[in-house]
């Protein structure tokens, strides 16, 4: 970015830095980079861009109308008050308080230096209003996961949900494990503890039936949340050795794993699920095996244009859409006072996003650009 580095708080940026940062976003992102990732660079955010952008084809033609703070202030604290805040601060007795509790503690004494505000403005010059004491300073929030598949078999995502028993307080757990592209149930069990070995087995079982090997060229990842199962070094280990890499969900966020969550919705609120509870392993074994071979082969997917699983992940969705559009278009050639405006569109999904990226910033009159994966 040519070294330029902007922003900072309080700092005014002049009208021909402006326009060079404008310049220099716009062919970053040109040539391919992210407007996050070009505005970071210089230390600006979408906001802050989408600003000087407004002002630059406004009539201010892109000069800073703000006014800026008074600088003179008649009430400001001396020199000396300044050193005694700070020396207060560094009293050992109150190395590891906050201003907060510093100031009343002060009032107690029968002392007033200044108010707390004054104390977290002092502490600031100096490079020293961070968190005081032995709290743990604030974390960087995770990433969040953002998953691209463009074909079957790229990206898997995992889960495991409780199915009810005749005996209070014991449990069957069902493992799913569900293709993001194509909706598909790639491998599923019924056991009765949840052990990442069983995980383990599923997983490999799956590859070898998908024909997955380590050798490709785009590994496998598999998506999952947070659990001890899918966090355990068994399974992390054998996926090693399948060369499938592992993704994780954000602590306590649950949507960060939707086609999983997505999919037990489904399972537990079908017809057909049992009204009490499943007396044997085997008979929960049974009910599965009937919901996945409706699931693959009959269920029409509403994310996927009303296909089924295995049609999208075997090939033949884009033929059964395709067929579909005919159809439609041959009805409203019959009656086309009945059709405003075109077809129903059948064409299929050909990314899908475990989250969906927000839309990239675009300048007014222009096409949106889009942000390589």
């Amino acid at each position: 970015m040519g070294g330029l580095l902007l922003g900072g708080r309080g700092r005014l940026t002049s009208t021909v830095h402006r326009r060079k940062a404008i310049e220099l976003i716009g062919e970053a992102h040109a040539a391919g980079a992210g407007l996050v990732s070009a505005c970071g660079e210089i230390g600006i955010c979408l906001r802050t861009l989408k600003r000087w952008r407004e002002a630059c084809l406004g009539d201010g033609g892109g000069h800073d109308r703000r006014k800026g703070s008074h600088r003179l202030v008649s009430h400001k604290l001396t020199e000396e008050e300044r050193q005694r805040i700070l020396l207060t601060c560094n009293q050992p007795e109150y190395a590891s308080l906050p201003p907060g509790q510093i100031v009343p503690a002060l009032a107690d004494q029968g002392l007033y230096i200044g108010s707390e505000s004054s104390f977290y403005r002092v502490l600031h010059a100096h490079g020293q209003a961070h968190r005081r004491g032995r709290a743990r300073p604030p974390q960087e929030p995770r990433a969040v996961p953002r998953l691209q598949a463009a074909g079957a078999n790229q990206v898997w995502s995992w889960d495991i949900t409780y199915l009810p028993t005749t005996v209070r307080g014991i449990w069957l757990y069902l493992y799913l494990v569900i293709d993001v592209w194509s909706r598909k149930v790639v491998a599923w069990d019924v056991a009765e503890r949840e052990d990442p070995a069983i995980a383990a087995d599923l997983v490999s079982r799956a590859c070898l039936r998908e024909r997955i090997s380590k050798s490709r060229k785009q590994p496998l990842i598999l998506h999952a949340d947070n659990g001890n199962a899918m966090r355990a070094a068994t399974l992390e280990s054998r996926l090693e050795e399948l060369g499938v890499l592992r993704s994780f969900s954000r602590p306590r966020v649950s949507n960060d794993n939707p086609f999983s969550e997505s999919l037990f919705r489904t399972v537990k609120y079908r017809p057909e699920y049992p009204r009490k509870p499943f007396a044997t392993r085997d008979q929960a074994c049974q009910w599965v095996a009937k919901f996945v071979d409706w699931y693959n082969h009959q269920h029409r997917h509403s994310g996927i244009k009303l296909v089924t699983p295995q049609q999208r992940h075997g090939g033949q969705a884009v033929e059964a859409c395709r067929h579909r559009a005919v159809v439609y278009e041959q009805a409203r050639q019959r009656n086309p006072r009945r059709w405003s405006r075109s077809t129903r569109c059948w064409r299929q999904p050909e990314v899908v996003w475990t989250k969906q990226p927000p839309d990239e910033l675009s300048e007014p009159g222009q096409l949106p650009l889009v942000q390589a994966a």
